[in-house]
């Protein structure tokens, strides 16, 4: 199974970037910014090429935890939970030690969520992981960028599957209108909707869509973000 929800654990590898506040971990690959704000936090890792798939796995949930390595994986340290927020991009100009480089899976987490399965020192674990449930309080959010030729809408805070597929967009003077995946989870239409009441249709990586009828007011600004009152 591709994509959605899968309880089966497969085997990866994972390392940490950035220090014990987070900082270097925010904003990136995906098109999200401030993690804190926006309900990430720190549980949160960049994914190798095996996994980001173009930017589509962004906001997935997956449960890790640190196997076969007695001297580094902390004793009954359990699993964490992250969300896929960023990429951790190959290397091929070092003859080793790649390890976010094709076909590997790997996950370049935080590093408190590193040091809650292994010791800093340890550098680089073994571990297992699932795709997992995401859990969000409240609903969906649509972060409105651009201008009124080219508008960017950043999808986040998607409960359940997590990782979105495919969006379109209604204003209150037109029908549907399917949005292009632009980057990580960042979709763009070409109408200019400017003073239109916004709707959006999302649909998951396990094949869920649902509507948010009316997110945006008519008068909706750039820069602004816009919650919908129910999730996946």
């Amino acid at each position: 199974m591709s994509a959605g929800i899968d309880g089966t654990w497969y085997d990866a590898h994972a390392t940490f970037y950035g220090d014990m506040s987070g900082g270097e971990t925010m904003k990136g690959a995906c098109g999200y910014g401030n993690l804190f704000e926006q309900g990430y936090g720190l549980q949160t890792a960049a994914i190798s090429t095996a996994l980001f798939n173009n930017g589509f796995a962004c906001g997935a949930c997956f449960e890790i935890k640190c196997v076969n390595d007695p001297q580094s994986c902390i004793k009954n340290a359990g699993s964490i939970k992250v969300t896929a927020t960023n990429f951790c991009p190959p290397n091929f100009d070092k003859p080793s030690g790649n390890w976010c480089n094709p076909p590997q899976k790997h996950f370049d987490l935080t590093m408190k969520m590193f040091t809650t399965l292994a010791p800093y020192k340890a550098g680089i674990i073994p571990v297992q992981y699932r795709r997992v449930p995401c859990t969000k309080i409240g609903g969906v959010k649509f972060e409105i960028k651009g201008n009124p030729f080219w508008l960017l809408v950043l999808v986040y805070n998607v409960a359940n599957a997590g990782d979105v597929s495919s969006v379109s967009i209604k204003g209150s003077k037109t029908g549907w209108l399917p949005m292009t995946h632009n980057w990580g989870q960042n979709w763009n239409a070409k109408s200019n909707l400017v003073g239109q009441a916004l709707s959006f249709q999302v649909t998951t990586s396990d094949g869920k869509r649902v509507e948010f009828d009316n997110v945006a007011p008519p008068q909706w600004q750039f820069g602004q973000t816009y919650q919908a009152k129910n999730n996946f």
